[in-house]
């Protein structure tokens, strides 16, 4: 593997279908090289998304889509979205990224160092948790298990408004492989909060599933969707927080929060933008990008999740 040592200033952009509010923006030094990394979104607006991204290419060094996946995997498939691969064609220099590759490798390690350093704090052996879509984090829905996790998989619930949980992998497997043909086909705004929809108050439509749960796992704004007014005593383990998300949850009474990613200038970036950082540093496309390069970068750079006891 290459690792990239020049001394410019390397320039990342996420362009994200999420609210603008959301937007951040920090510079860093990473395994020698600068990096300059914004995050973008464009409140829902499609087409402005796509302007963005084409004005961006061949402009930065790499791009990540945010608010938005491209595929979805279960076991054995993996799906492209309609709306992901829109966004990912309108790119036709510049490395770019949608994150689930290293959702499929740094998340994986992630509960792995949970188990191994969070024992005593958040033990996973036989503890409720709630994943609130596993589809969207194949990788992490597999280690939980793996780890003795007793497990509730809410794809039905939190993209579909059906309440009907998931218990086991196989069950989901089986639910993937019939309704990810469909979905994919889909406006990602059908399943999944972009823009305003990540502004506005939880819906508290499915508490129940919260209450039963010791550790609510999975994308943010998922989470956030029909978050209730307490979550006392849960662990929080995501991605993608501003301190404004991480004082919400105090309030509300977590007692953890574990973020995949580490924190970059007072917040923690998505996966897609950690990636494309990568690609930056393999000097990779992501077609060429594999999850032995991602796991030696997780190594060299040592990353370890950002993890704060909130009460």
């Amino acid at each position: 593997m290459v690792v990239s040592t020049q001394r410019a200033t390397r320039v990342v952009v996420s362009v994200s279908l999420g609210s603008s509010k959301r937007d951040h923006e920090v510079e860093t030094e990473l395994l020698g090289q600068r990096f300059r990394i914004r995050r973008v979104g464009t409140d829902g607006n499609f087409r402005k998304a796509v302007q963005l991204l084409e004005e961006l290419d061949g402009q930065v060094d790499a791009i990540g889509l945010g608010g938005v996946d491209v595929y979805l995997y279960s076991r054995s498939q993996r799906y492209a979205l309609r709306d992901g691969l829109r966004l990912m064609n309108a790119v036709k220099k510049t490395p770019v990224v949608d994150g689930s590759g290293l959702k499929n490798s740094l998340e994986r390690q992630v509960v792995g160092w949970m188990r191994e350093h969070l024992q005593q704090e958040i033990p996973l052996q036989d503890r409720r948790i709630l994943m609130v879509c596993a589809m969207d984090r194949f990788g992490m829905a597999e280690a939980f298990a793996a780890a003795g996790g007793r497990m509730t998989y809410g794809d039905l619930i939190f993209a579909l408004d059906r309440d009907q949980p998931i218990y086991t992998l196989e069950e989901l497997g089986d639910w993937a492989q019939r309704l990810l043909p469909d979905i994919a086909k889909m406006p990602i705004s059908f399943v999944y909060p972009i823009g305003k929809q990540q502004e506005s108050a939880p819906d508290e439509k499915y508490t129940k599933y919260y209450d039963d749960a010791d550790i609510i796992a999975g994308d943010f704004h998922f989470i956030r969707k029909y978050m209730p007014a307490r979550l006392d005593g849960r662990a929080i383990v995501t991605n993608t927080v501003t301190a404004e998300d991480v004082r919400d949850l105090a309030a509300r009474g977590a007692s953890w929060l574990v973020a995949t990613t580490p924190e970059l200038g007072g917040r923690s970036f998505g996966t897609n933008v950690l990636e494309a950082v990568f690609l930056v540093l393999l000097g990779k496309t992501w077609e060429e990008a594999t999850a032995e390069d991602y796991l030696d970068l997780i190594e060299r750079l040592d990353l370890r999740p950002r993890v704060e006891k909130l009460n």
